[in-house]
Parts: structure tokens; C-alpha cells; sequence
């Protein structure tokens, strides 16, 4: 099988990107051909280069040309779309379709329904662009700048007038249940929507287990991440060593703020990364948006690593209070120093929930087991795209 994937890389590589990489090996590794068509943010650069994504966002020619090109040159079996702005745009999706192509399209946020993709705005959950009202976006200067709002909101609009993504797409994958009940809200039919969650991260084996000391955040430094709930519950337990692992470049002033039991070890990966995880005690997942599926987690669980976190989004579907974790309400800090003192406590509740989260993680998001959907979902692109007449 002769896999298409066509994406619009960000700026800067992100865990959607990872996630999908991820997909791509799966792939690769049961002996499927895959071929890319890409395009990336990294070149926007000026406000000149801001005006062509833009309009590039609603319709660009020039990729519509290109991937034209490529399908008469090529044959696939299969067109797997990830992001679409601003250089691939809705505008490709009809033309996948004139080829005959079966088309999934993996959601990893809600971008179909909301401009910026979070449903946050000025720091709080927002769904006002839900049903058709993109000039929410613009109203509440969601980006927080008032072009790139606009644009964000008339590409949106665009695609739901036009219908050039819900009337080209077989099969829409989403993370979650939670996230499944959304677009179902939304008007997309239960029959083209599909659960895939993430690749578990890959860890050759462990060899060894550290109860670890500390807790520790992991990931991107950001307000919608919930750093800011993560320091407040640093500042209430002095006697306890916290730890952040990522880049704060958006947020560069906090390091020289923070309580003095902190400890700032920017982006880390690799062995680096995995030694972090065997020395926390705990990790926290204080996030304040409706999350995808963060790796960050399932590789806390792989790692045998109990996680507290938010209560939001679909995460209570990978982190079950209880069994392989503990949550709290997002944003408040009281009852997140009270899950961390009662973990950080009880070393033995610590071990019984890492140890039943690797069973999960291995059960639920291991390679086989995602594979095993992923063929599924295949197959159930292919019958609706039959069903189109196509």
C-alpha cells in the first residue's frame, strides 16, 4: 500500500509533528510505502511573507499545481492529511478526491472549529467560534494580533462556506472520546470519526526503577500549558524539588521569578529526557486547554511514573484517577499540592500507580495495538470513499 501524507509543518517542530513521525514508522515498519507532501511555516518571516499566508490559507494555487503534478506522476492508495495552513489549504483536498483517493485527515486540536486550534482564549476555555461564529476570533483578538486573528478566522470561515474539508474527507481521526463528542457537536456524522491515540513513546527497557525525588513538569513553558498553577504549587511545598523540562522562550522572564526550590533544564530528548522521568517522583500535567493525546504522559506511564493531572479534555481517559494517576481541577493549586503531598507521601501508592500505568500504556497505545486501529480506519476510509461513488 502506497501511503500519500501531506502536512504543513509549524515554524517549530511540535509533539502533533512527532505524533505524526510516529505514524509514518508504524507504516514504514509493516512494509507500506510512504511518500510526502510538505510544506512549512519556517519560510513566513516578514509581515510580507504574513500577507501571503493569508490569503495562501483560503486557496494557493501553487500547491494545488504541484500536488496535481505529483498524483499524475505517482499512483496512491491512500492520502493522510495532517495540518493544512497556511500552504496546503482546504483547496487540496478536492483534487485528492478527483484522484479517486480515499482521505483521512488526523485532527490533533480543533482547528475545524475554532481558528487557533485551542478552544482558549485570553486564558480561558472558549467555544464561541463553535457553530459557524469565526468573527469571535477577531472580536477577541484571539492571537493577539489583530491580521493574523482576522486571517486565522476568514480561512475558517472559508472552509465551512465552501465545505472544501467536511464534503473531502472520509474519515476524521481524533485523540479522544472527548474529543470524538465535539465534532459529532459540530455536524460531522459518528460514521466518519475515528479514535487513533498516539504511539506510546518507544524506551528500549527499563533498566532500572528510582522512586526519583522530585516533581516535574515536562514540556512546552506556556500559559495554557498551566506553568503558572505548576509554580504556585512549588512556592506552597518549599521543602520538596520541583523540576521543568522545556523551552520558555515564550515566557523568558519566569526562571528569575520562580520560587527557589525550581529547577529550570530547558528542552531536553533522548536519555536526557528519560533520566528526568526515572528521577521524578511525580509528574505534573497542570494543562489548562483541551489537550490532544500528550506523549508527555504515556511516556511518564512507559517509565512507571504516576501523573497528576488536570481534570479537562480528554486526558481523564489516559490518566484514570485512581488507577494510574490522580487529577485536580485545572487551575486550582490547592488541590494540586494536595495530590502531590498525597503521592509524594506514599511511596508505595507511587509504585502501584506507575507500575498499572505501563500496563496501560503498553495495552492501549503500544505500536501494535495503534496499528491494529490504524488498519481499521484504513479500511473504513476506503468503504466510504466507495460509497461516494468514487
Amino acid at each position: 500500500m502506497h501511503i500519500l501524507i501531506l502536512h504543513n509543518e509549524y515554524a517549530a517542530v511540535s509533539g502533533e509533528e512527532h505524533a505524526l513521525r510516529a505514524i509514518e514508522r508504524l507504516l514504514r515498519d509493516d512494509g507500506c510505502e510512504v511518500s510526502w507532501f510538505l510544506k512549512s511555516s519556517a519560510v513566513i518571516k516578514n509581515h510580507g511573507d504574513k500577507a501571503k499566508a493569508f490569503f495562501a490559507g483560503i486557496h494557493i494555487h501553487s500547491s494545488v499545481k504541484e500536488l496535481r503534478s505529483l498524483l499524475q506522476r505517482q499512483t496512491f492508495d491512500m492520502a493522510f492529511v495532517q495540518n493544512l495552513y497556511p500552504f496546503l489549504s482546504p483547496s487540496i483536498l478536492p483534487l485528492l478526491k478527483e484522484f479517486g483517493l480515499p482521505v483521512i485527515m488526523r485532527c490533533p486540536n480543533y482547528r475545524l472549529f475554532c481558528p487557533n486550534g485551542l478552544c482558549l482564549s485570553n486564558g480561558e476555555i472558549c467555544e464561541r467560534c463553535f457553530g459557524g461564529k469565526e468573527h469571535w476570533c477577531v472580536i477577541r483578538n484571539c492571537e493577539e494580533y489583530f491580521f493574523k486573528s482576522l486571517g486565522y478566522a476568514a480561512r475558517n470561515a472559508a472552509a465551512r462556506v465552501t465545505g472544501r474539508i467536511l464534503n473531502n474527507v472520509d474519515v476524521f481521526i481524533v485523540l479522544s472520546e472527548f474529543q470524538k463528542q465535539k465534532f459529532m457537536s459540530e455536524g460531522i456524522p459518528e460514521k466518519h470519526i475515528a479514535i487513533l491515540p498516539n504511539i506510546a513513546p518507544a524506551v528500549d527497557s527499563l533498566k532500572r526503577y528510582e522512586l526519583g525525588d522530585m516533581v516535574s513538569f515536562v514540556g512546552r513553558v506556556s500559559v495554557e500549558k498551566g506553568i503558572g498553577t505548576f509554580l504556585e504549587a512549588a512556592k506552597e511545598l518549599p521543602d520538596v524539588s520541583f523540576a521543568i523540562a522545556g523551552a520558555y522562550d515564550q515566557m523568558p522572564e519566569l526562571p528569575k521569578n520562580s520560587p527557589p526550590n525550581v529547577k529550570w533544564l530547558g528542552f531536553l530528548e533522548g536519555d536526557a529526557l528519560n533520566d528526568l522521568y526515572l528521577k521524578s517522583r511525580v509528574l505534573v500535567f497542570p494543562s489548562c486547554w483541551y489537550e490532544g493525546f500528550p506523549n508527555v504522559i504515556t511516556r511518564a506511564m512507559i517509565l512507571q511514573k504516576p501523573v497528576i493531572a488536570s481534570r479537562l479534555g480528554g486526558v481523564p481517559e489516559i490518566v484514570e484517577d485512581g488507577q494510574t494517576g490522580l487529577l485536580f481541577e485545572p487551575g486550582n493549586t490547592k488541590d494540586l499540592v494536595r495530590q502531590i503531598s498525597k503521592l509524594y507521601e506514599n511511596p508505595d501508592l507511587c509504585r502501584s500507580l506507575g507500575a498499572a500505568g505501563r500496563i496501560k500504556a503498553e495495552r492501549e497505545y503500544g505500536s501494535v495495538a495503534v496499528y491494529s486501529k490504524l488498519m481499521a480506519i484504513f479500511e473504513q476510509a476506503k468503504q466510504m470513499n466507495q460509497a461516494k461513488g468514487v
